[in-house]
């Protein structure tokens, strides 16, 4: 682990904003991680891990601190679980099962970062969410300074969201376990758009690798496959979570889905873009996609200020003219 100097973290992330890093780590190993937190936090130093770099707005300002990037490898399978290193690549993995036949990911094909991220977010698409198939996710605690494995219980998810998430900078991920579904068929289909691509009614399955081509052509059509030669996918996919709130409180002529408890969950893409943010709306370097309102993208010059900037504006408005507030999915980190 030899650290680099003032490394970018425009280059570590996939919306390409942020200034330089004080201390750069590239860790491939478990212990390596581990090692890397722990020296980090025994120094007093500021720490922020990285992934992918897909759910992450880094500061102008850059790290005054250590950046630890997670480059740790390996998956091992013991019937029909998976136990994956944190760094790996998620759409590999989700690649991976459809070719082994384990279904239970097809859905969240295309999805760009590590799979040390996805427990955090809770992360879905296509109706399909990882805590469905999570058996345990193993963390350093960095507040008990210990390993353990929390079960999907402990880890409190929900709706993009989790105890993870909830305590920031406490829990280290080091590896998830999953326990998927032997056969050649996905899961019970449960998204609309992608039934319809399919051809298959909501509840059905589908052969997995037509699920995930389905997928990906459903992500490649709004920028949200990960492409360096593709400007709008210069993103963190969609910005904004899908508000829930109570069903008295639903939008008029707003799609909307039961959410359970008296609740419904609104289509964050249709308050956006009735806000006024459609398609290739831009304001200076940052706007919003022309392929889809609720991806921000950013072009050379773009700043993480900027960015905010516009999303507050959206969120602002969206509150203005809906009485509904919009949260972000990315996080905007700070030194």
């Amino acid at each position: 682990m030899q650290p680099r100097s003032d490394v970018p973290l425009a280059g570590l992330t996939t919306l390409a904003v942020g200034g330089p890093a004080e201390r750069l780590l590239e860790v491939e190993t478990a212990e390596e991680l581990v090692a890397a937190v722990r020296d980090a936090d025994e120094a007093g130093r500021p720490l922020l891990l990285l992934g992918g770099g897909s759910n992450v707005i880094a500061p102008d300002e850059g790290w005054p601190g250590d950046v630890v990037a997670v480059r740790t490898r390996g998956i091992r399978r013991d019937g029909n679980r998976l136990t994956v290193q944190a760094g790996e690549d998620w759409d590999g993995l989700v690649a991976r099962t459809v070719a082994e036949e384990l279904a239970g990911m097809e859905a969240l094909s295309g999805i760009p970062g590590s799979t040390g991220a996805t427990p955090v977010q809770n992360v879905g698409a296509y109706g399909q969410e990882v805590a469905q198939t999570i058996a345990a996710v193993r963390v350093y605690d960095r507040a008990e300074k210990v390993e353990s494995d929390l079960t999907p219980a402990e880890c409190g998810f929900a709706y993009r969201d989790s105890r993870l998430k909830r305590e920031p900078g406490r829990f280290v991920v080091l590896e998830v376990a999953f326990e998927l579904h032997p056969g050649p068929l996905s899961r019970p289909v449960g998204y609309a758009e992608l039934a319809r691509t399919l051809g298959v009614e909501i509840g059905q399955p589908a052969p997995l690798a037509d699920v995930r081509d389905a997928v990906l052509q459903l992500r490649r059509g709004k920028g949200m496959v990960w492409d360096p030669a593709d400007p709008d996918s210069r993103s963190a996919g969609s910005f904004f979570t899908n508000p829930i709130v109570p069903a008295a409180r639903a939008v008029e002529g707003c799609p909307s889905w039961p959410a359970g408890d008296g609740h419904v969950k609104l289509s964050a893409a249709w308050l956006v873009q009735h806000a006024g943010f459609g398609r290739s709306t831009r304001d200076g370097h940052v706007g919003t996609s022309s392929r889809h309102s609720l991806a921000l993208t950013t072009e050379d010059g773009a700043t993480a200020a900027e960015l905010l900037a516009f999303a507050d504006r959206i969120v602002a408005t969206v509150q203005e003219r809906f009485g509904v507030h919009l949260d972000r999915e990315p996080t905007a980190v700070r030194p």
